[in-house]
């Protein structure tokens, strides 16, 4: 277990994902976790000129919040977040659970409820980052509570991060610039693409993204990374799509999901657990219609550990989020939330741009 990750992270997260500038302000938020990590990237940024501000939360406060504030409560947006996110140069948000599973025992009327008093937070995000106003990144940091969700030992995820993150290399920023390399040639293709046909096992769908934007993600925005993404157009996805691994919504787990579109909407879905859930979750304004369709990247990760910042980026698989779409690609869909399903496409799956099969089990043929 290599002790010297926080300051490894730190230093690629200041110098290559943001690259804090003299002058910015930066926000590091993360928890009483993660204090050995915001400790370095505090440091990272006074090197670089910046002004850092932390914010840190505490364990607990989230079942706090779910078991006993009342509707009103739930509902109120948090001015705190939507200060930050109207005003700072740069966000670095450190995800560092000790428990992740807290609030998987709580009424998901509840959750719904509280996750759509972050609407206006998302969408000052999504709009922000756009325009270049805002720069972020999303970033682990190994906790004892993430390795149990994980099914892992503390070391081995402790390795995960490590090697993901390609931390474990003599030039990891080197190592990402290649990955963003080799996504961009993807990237350039599809942008000229207009109807991408998914099919696999459970699966035949299809959807425009003519005149929409592919995004190369490629360690500037969340670490790990590993992936491109476009937003299909809105009233376009026809057929069905089945997510052979389970979503995962405010700590609640939905197995099996499977979803029917007609004309971009969302006019069937089944789950073989929490089936009020996801028919909750799908009464949220705009989380009936795609907002982003993703290609997972990340050679040096396989296994599914019920965390999406890592299992989105998996090479061979590809995702589909629910609600608000990026802007930059185009997406014009205002969702209040951004709800990520996966699935694998390593063993039959294929991805057809404009009737030319461009994917093949988890490989690009392009």
């Amino acid at each position: 277990m290599n002790l010297d990750l926080p300051s490894k992270e730190a230093k690629l997260i200041v110098d290559y994902s943001v690259s804090v500038q003299k002058g910015e302000t930066v926000v590091i938020w993360g928890s009483t976790e993660s204090i050995p990590l915001v400790k370095e990237l505090y440091r990272e940024v006074i090197k670089a000129g910046g002004h850092p501000i932390t914010k840190l939360d505490v364990p607990g406060l989230p079942y706090i919040m779910y078991s006993e504030g009342k509707s009103f409560q739930l509902r109120h947006p948090n001015p705190l977040l939507l200060y930050l996110v109207k005003n700072v140069d740069v966000a670095i948000r450190i995800r560092a659970p000790s428990n992740p599973e807290e609030i998987s025992n709580i009424d998901t009327k509840k959750t719904s409820k509280y996750s759509r008093s972050f609407a206006e937070f998302y969408q000052t995000f999504f709009q922000r980052q756009a325009t270049g106003a805002l720069k972020w990144i999303v970033a682990p940091y190994p906790t004892e509570g993430a390795a149990q969700h994980a099914k892992m030992s503390y070391e081995e995820y402790w390795n995960l991060v490590e090697k993901s993150l390609f931390l474990d290399k003599i030039d990891p920023i080197g190592e990402w610039k290649e990955l963003s390399r080799k996504q961009q040639i993807y990237c350039d293709f599809l942008d000229n693409a207009d109807k991408i046909r998914i099919k696999n096992k459970g699966t035949d769908l299809e959807f425009s993204v003519k005149g929409r934007k592919w995004l190369n993600f490629d360690g500037k925005k969340d670490l790990p990374d590993g992936e491109i993404f476009t937003g299909p157009i809105e009233d376009s996805a026809n057929g069905y799509i089945t997510f052979s691994f389970p979503g995962v919504y405010q700590g609640q787990t939905l197995e099996k999901i499977y979803l029917k579109f007609k004309n971009g909407q969302v006019i069937e879905a089944k789950t073989s657990t929490n089936q009020n859930l996801l028919d909750e979750i799908l009464r949220i304004p705009g989380s009936d219609r795609i907002g982003e369709f993703g290609i997972g990247t990340n050679p040096t990760m396989d296994k599914y550990i019920k965390n999406i910042l890592f299992d989105e980026k998996i090479a061979g698989t590809i995702h589909l989020a629910l609600g608000l779409g990026y802007p930059d690609t185009g997406s014009k869909n205002k969702g209040e939330i951004h709800w990520d399903i996966l699935t694998d496409m390593r063993d039959e799956g294929e991805i057809y741009s404009d009737g030319k099969l461009i994917y093949q089990k988890g490989v690009f043929l392009i």
